[in-house]
């Protein structure tokens, strides 16, 4: 894999471990929508087939998108949340990837 795809993947793999390790209960509910609308948007966008190097082309362009779902969700702090909710929605929907490898 290209050196931004594999850099892509550890960064997702690093926010999705922030993500897990949140034990304020309500933090990890608003934090749960927020990774939900965020897997919402790349579902519509990348649909059911795609690799892992289409998926790290979509996260160069997701900062933009993103912002703009977080937003319309009403979620407060996104701004502050923005890069763990959108690694950790990554991390996660590369396991649907057409060559996803653990």
């Amino acid at each position: 894999m290209p050196p931004t795809t594999e850099s892509a993947k550890q960064e997702w793999e690093q926010a999705y471990r922030a993500f897990a390790d949140v034990t304020d209960p309500a933090l990890a509910e608003r934090l749960g929508s927020q990774l939900e609308a965020i897997a919402t948007e790349l579902r519509r966008r990348l649909g059911g087939a795609f690799t892992i190097a289409e998926l790290a082309d979509e996260y160069v362009r997701a900062d933009i998108w993103a912002r703009h779902v977080l937003s319309e969700q009403g979620a407060r702090e996104w701004p502050r949340t923005l890069a763990l909710v959108e690694g950790a929605a990554f991390h996660l929907y590369a396991r649907g990837a057409v060559d996803y490898e653990p």
